[in-house]
């Protein structure tokens, strides 16, 4: 697969964050990235984008990122969603990967964790 095919769904409500994932990954040659800034509106991208990673925040309006988690996971069982949180405690990282997160990064997210986990589904890591 190549970064220009690849495609990416940031959740996240903070539009800010978004902006920064977004930056991050356009400079790092993705060529496909939707955005949504509530866990209904995560799940509705994702039925419509079918992404090959999603970046989905615990804490978001509407929905929070669990519950969105196990629809995306109830429609494609493959899906590969890697969580992040602020808030970033030990029940919230087990939480999310009993759920079925494939990971679970801290926010703020660095743009070498980023870069680390693109560049580990571009190469067929996922």
């Amino acid at each position: 697969m190549t970064a220009e095919s690849f495609k990416v769904l940031i959740c996240d409500d903070s539009i800010l964050s978004r902006k920064q994932i977004k930056d991050v990954l356009t400079g790092l040659g993705c060529g496909h990235i939707e955005q949504a800034p509530d866990g209904i509106t995560a799940v509705e991208k994702y039925k419509e984008f079918h992404p090959d990673l999603v970046l989905m925040d615990i804490v978001m309006p509407k929905k929070d990122g669990l519950d969105a988690l196990k629809d995306i996971l109830a429609y494609d069982s493959k899906a590969y969603v890697v969580m992040a949180s602020s808030v970033g405690s030990k029940e919230h990282l087990t939480m999310a990967i009993q759920a079925g997160a494939r990971d679970f990064i801290q926010k703020p997210i660095k743009q070498e964790q980023l870069a680390h986990i693109f560049n580990i589904a571009i190469g067929g890591g996922i």
